[in-house]
């Protein structure tokens, strides 16, 4: 790609670099220069514009853009996402629906290495989005770019981005009463707003006595695809009244606590084919904390291990809550 000023006679054709104001009217950046754009600038008394002009083998911005985002989403339908037009050199992919982000990452980086103006921005990896979420954004930051480092871009960088829909449609929630404990109705409230926001249902919700024997028959009864448990009084240990209720019900625990911060308390299990979900306490408040990523990998089919939740504790430092009882930055005196 040619850069540079030129005269405004010999300026059709090219693309304009710079908005510039002539007469009443403003010409803005990007416009590719007509016959009546140059008697505008000349009749304002401009003589000189800076434009851009293709090279031979060049692809202009738009059409780089479409064809990269083609590249990173050849399906979108399938994948997801919503392909919007090109603008500026700028494509978005959007999310279809309520689900989890899926990357290639490293697909990701070495698109991002072919040529410093051909860039993609994405959300993070397994963030969770709302319909018309943006997953991410394809920009030619410059007005033209060789063909062929679109080409290269779009073979290393192929099929790379993708949102994981929810397959489990229906979660029952266990609720473990003590006197005097936290309301539930609150708790309940952010747990089916968490749901619902997944395209699931909570479609049983149970409470009984903080006992283990009393919440093991209610596991065993519970319908739903996945299912939840909110203790009225904290888990602190793996053999605490939650996960000993999971496992006298005939399942098993997978993890006791994670390295999320709010979320350290939180367990992850199966009983039968079903997920299991031992929710922290913070979980009762609509705050981001550690179950938000684990009830939308969970829901959305992506396998969660013990290990997959330990790599969690980079990035896993959250917002502080306000209404914590125990602040971790501690009261001043």
């Amino acid at each position: 790609m040619k850069f540079g000023p030129v005269a405004v006679s010999t300026a059709e054709g090219a693309i304009l670099a710079h908005s510039v104001k002539a007469g009443d009217r403003k010409l803005r950046k990007g416009l590719r220069l007509e016959p009546g754009h140059l008697e505008q600038l000349e009749a304002a008394g401009i003589e000189e514009v800076i434009v851009a002009r293709l090279a031979a083998g060049d692809c202009h911005e738009d059409a780089a853009a479409r064809q990269l985002a083609a590249a990173l989403a050849p399906d979108p339908a399938s994948a997801g996402l919503r392909v919007t037009e090109p603008f500026t050199g700028r494509v978005n992919l959007l999310a279809d629906g309520p689900g989890v982000v899926v990357l290639d990452v490293e697909a990701i980086e070495r698109f991002n290495m072919v040529h410093p103006m051909i860039t993609v921005a994405t959300v993070p990896q397994h963030q969770q989005m709302g319909p018309g979420g943006m997953v991410a954004t394809i920009k030619v930051i410059s007005y033209a770019v060789p063909q062929a480092d679109v080409d290269r871009a779009a073979a290393v960088g192929r099929d790379a981005i993708r949102l994981a829909a929810p397959v489990q449609r229906t979660a029952g929630l266990v609720i473990t009463d003590i006197p005097g404990g936290p309301d539930n109705d609150k708790g309940i409230a952010a747990i089916r707003a968490r749901v619902e926001a997944l395209g699931m249902q909570l479609c049983d919700l149970r409470t009984v006595p903080h006992r283990q024997a009393d919440l093991a028959a209610a596991l065993g009864d519970i319908d739903g695809d996945l299912l939840m448990i909110l203790t009225g009084s904290a888990t602190s240990d793996p053999e605490d009244v939650a996960p000993s209720s999971v496992r006298m019900a005939g399942g098993t625990i997978e993890r006791f606590g994670m390295p999320v911060d709010p979320g350290n308390l939180l367990f992850l299990g199966a009983l039968g084919s079903r997920p299991i979900i031992g929710l922290p306490g913070c979980a009762r408040s609509p705050a981001l904390n550690g179950a938000d990523w684990v009830l939308s990998r969970v829901a959305c089919g992506i396998p969660v291990t013990g290990r997959d939740i330990a790599a969690m504790g980079v990035g896993g430092l959250l917002k502080e809550i306000p209404t914590r009882p125990q602040p971790r930055a501690g009261r001043k005196p």
